[in-house]
């Protein structure tokens, strides 16, 4: 028998997030963001899900980018750091992969190389996250040099926000201000909003102030993430209600004993028994992505019951609460870590994370189910 630790991703939520997010978002177009083997949720499978309605694909680097060309992914896909090596140039040429400019080596390199076709740039403009991105007092420079290059076929303006997804920072309105004003006499399609940008509507009232009829006139694109997946990057329960999740992480009970009031589970004894207590063994564990710094009362979810973590969780097991199965044998029993009956974010905050380190953490040996 198989291990039982099992991702079962639901394609069909997968697809309606993103529509629900290009909905939003409308009349902008929206690059599903497939990086980091789609957050865990799987690059090629996501990818075909979406083919016929995505505008175009998202991943961090030429190796994403490569293997969902070579599963015959067809649609446009962004490099969303650009290249990291000038040979790489070449392949991005070839392939049709747009592709971010955010460095001045970056602009050399490109000026320098020999390429088959021209590429579509997207230029980054560093607005106040200081990541990436050129500053505003050096952005136009770059952009007319782009515009001189033989390499390049069309230029689209970008940057990225740093607090969207927290409703009550002025930050996002500046940074949008700040972008704004410097593309203002720069020709080309614009793209600044991620995530919880698009959910929030972070841009409407600030465009709506500050944008020219020039500008209001451009293509834009939104950048949708977390959100392709059914987790909200916003604590905020209306925000999150449209989103479907499209992960249901499970593992099963292997061992069942009933321990003695005062006996302490798992490893330092994190966890002790206030009465004589059921508790059960699963077969999941931080190699498995599973956090071990989940905490004693963490929820999971076992057999259409509410249940907790006891203990500290270990490499390939941890323990959970039997009590409210007195009379059952719950060998085989089904315990969901993380889905449709307890969302990755609140597992995400009791373990003081957030769910993009969940859904990335999955590791190999996971088994992945895919449903259409």
């Amino acid at each position: 028998m198989a291990r039982t630790a099992t991702a079962v991703i639901k394609l069909t939520a997968i697809k309606k997030n993103y529509l629900y997010a290009k909905s939003l978002a409308a009349p902008a177009k929206a690059i599903a963001t497939v990086k980091a083997n789609a957050y865990g949720h799987g690059a090629i499978e996501v990818a075909k899900a979406l083919t016929d309605v995505a505008d175009a694909f998202g991943v961090a680097c030429i190796e994403e980018a490569k293997e969902l060309r070579d599963a015959d992914i067809q649609a446009p896909i962004l490099l969303l750091e650009g290249f990291f090596t000038a040979d790489e140039l070449t392949y991005i040429s070839e392939n049709n992969l747009w592709c971010v400019i955010h460095s001045q080596w970056q602009l050399e390199a490109l000026q320098q190389a020999r390429l088959t076709q021209p590429i579509n740039v997207w230029l980054k403009m560093d607005s106040g996250m200081h990541r990436l991105g050129f500053l505003p007092d050096e952005y136009a420079k770059a952009w007319h040099q782009l515009t001189e290059m033989s390499q390049v076929n069309n230029i689209v303006h970008m940057s990225h926000f740093s607090s969207a997804d927290d409703i009550n920072s002025s930050f996002t309105a500046q940074q949008t201000v700040l972008f704004i004003e410097t593309i203002n006499n720069l020709p080309g399609d614009i793209s600044i909003a991620n995530s919880p940008a698009v959910l929030t509507k972070a841009l409407t009232k600030t465009l709506t102030e500050k944008l020219t009829q020039e500008l209001t006139s451009r293509e834009q694109w939104v950048r949708p993430g977390i959100i392709l997946y059914g987790a909200c990057p916003i604590d905020d329960e209306v925000l999150a209600q449209p989103l479907i999740p499209a992960m249901t992480f499970t593992a099963k009970v292997i061992s069942q004993r009933v321990i003695n009031k005062n006996d302490s589970v798992g490893y330092n004894a994190l966890w002790t028994a206030e009465k004589t207590t059921k508790i059960g063994t699963v077969s999941i564990g931080y190699a498995d992505g599973y956090p071990r710094h989940a905490p004693n009362g963490t929820p999971v979810y076992i057999n259409g019951k509410q249940s907790r973590v006891l203990g500290r969780v270990s490499m390939d097991m941890m323990m959970v609460d039997l009590s409210m199965f007195t009379q059952e044998d719950c060998i085989g029993f089904e315990v969901e870590l993380w889905g449709d009956n307890i969302l990755a974010s609140k597992i995400a905050k009791c373990c003081e994370t957030i769910s993009y380190t969940l859904f990335c953490g999955l590791t190999r040996r996971v088994s992945r189910r895919y449903i259409t």
